[in-house]
């Protein structure tokens, strides 16, 4: 499944430092200034291709993905803010239905659940805050346990932040905790004739997230900004119910690729504020790992607001990615091949995603000190070289009360 396509329409919450007057010779004092935001978010993914791994880079990837997920920040005053994230998506995968080629069979059908809390707190230094987030995600087939610290610095104007963060997960890939014989991981997922045997003796993986990020401010109509990136993963990378059909047509193997794996991505962003009504942002990325995929995408988003309550922000995106040297499509792969894998996630391809979004921010009042603040409406198209092709639309609600 193209889970990672998901990720495009999660609700992503970023917590800032409070402003601080003064410089840091200033004697910080606290204040109350109880708020509370809630931000809802539901979602429809649906794909098609005809390149699914599940049975070796050929045959349907027909994919839908409901999702509904909730945030609350909680800012007790000045110094200290709380954050809350949960959610449910609710997957239908025909790709996943030919694990055993049974037509709707258990693992067409798949719910994720996931949990994640953060805290954040403002230093006695004044222009510095910490932060440490512990969650829990939870599939038939998958139990992520992430684990996250970070910490930000403000200069004395709060023209310029600095940020870094350390986000682990630690995950358990076996199936069996949502079958009602078992409650519990049992074994990894095979497709159905090659069940013969364990093709691996582990089950784990661990992935170490390393990222920076500088804001600057260039000036009164410019921003700029940049965030690298490391990541190291280890354990079990391959998917085990990723078929490979190899030149000689009579073998079939279980994806097989390294249990290390090296990222460094690197993105730059630039604001511009053509005028009190219309901004355009930038992005380039740069991506490159030791599976020997290197990336490049570029994305301009285009805010316009045409009313005081009222913005659209169409945009565009184009990717381009060269092939990972383990990748083959389906019957492409020598006998003698170490790795292998014929997911067209990991082919050479172009891409490109057009979407838009219209944020109306309505101020309102819905009770006493409570009041609701935005909504968002936002719908994408994304569509592949390979021929896979998905569309996402995507609603978020946003509260406040305040005391």
């Amino acid at each position: 499944m193209k889970r990672i396509f998901i990720a495009a329409g999660l609700l992503m919450a970023y917590l800032t430092a409070a402003a601080q007057k003064g410089n840091d010779s200033t004697v910080y004092k606290k204040q109350s200034i109880s708020r509370t935001d809630i931000q809802a978010l539901f979602s429809y993914y649906t794909q098609d291709g005809n390149h699914s791994a599940v049975t070796g880079g050929t045959g349907t990837e027909a994919l839908q993905v409901f999702v509904s997920d909730i945030t609350v920040t909680r800012k007790r005053d000045s110094i200290t803010t709380l954050q809350l994230n949960a959610g449910v998506d609710v997957i239908t995968s025909a790709s996943t239905d030919n694990i055993d080629f049974v037509l709707s069979s258990a693992s067409r059908d798949d719910r994720r659940f996931h949990i994640m809390g953060g805290y954040n707190r403002q230093l006695k230094k004044p222009h510095i805050r910490a932060g440490i987030n512990l969650g829990l995600s939870l599939e038939s087939d998958y139990l992520s346990i992430p684990i996250g610290i970070s910490v930000s610095h403000d200069n004395a104007t709060h023209s310029r932040q600095l940020t870094a963060s350390l986000q682990c997960y630690f995950d358990d890939l076996r199936w069996g905790r949502f079958d009602p014989d078992y409650y519990k991981p049992e074994t990894l997922v095979y497709p159905e004739e090659l069940r013969y045997k364990e093709w691996f003796d582990i089950y784990r993986r661990q992935s170490y997230n390393l990222s920076f990020a500088l804001y600057q401010v260039v000036n009164k109509r410019m921003q700029f900004a940049i965030y690298p990136e490391l990541v190291y993963q280890k354990g079990l990378l391959s998917t085990p119910f990723h078929r490979v059909y190899f030149k000689d047509a009579n073998t079939l193997k279980v994806e097989n690729l390294p249990r290390e794996r090296w990222k460094v991505p690197l993105t730059v962003q630039l604001n511009t504020f053509i005028d009190g009504q219309v901004i355009l942002r930038t992005y380039y990325s740069f991506y490159h790992d030791n599976f020997g995929i290197t990336a490049h995408a570029l994305q301009l988003e285009l805010p316009v607001k045409t009313s005081p309550l009222f913005t659209l922000s169409p945009l565009v995106r184009l990717y381009t990615q060269k092939a990972s040297r383990y990748f083959q499509p389906f019957q492409g792969h020598d006998l003698s091949d170490e790795y292998y894998t014929s997911d067209y996630d990991l082919s050479s391809f172009n891409s490109y995603k057009l979407g838009i979004t219209a944020r109306y921010a309505l101020f309102k009042p819905i009770f006493r000190n409570s009041a609701f603040q935005e909504i968002g409406l936002r719908y994408s198209f994304y569509k592949r070289t390979d021929q896979l092709s998905a569309h996402m639309l995507s609603l978020l609600l946003d509260f406040r009360h305040t005391r």
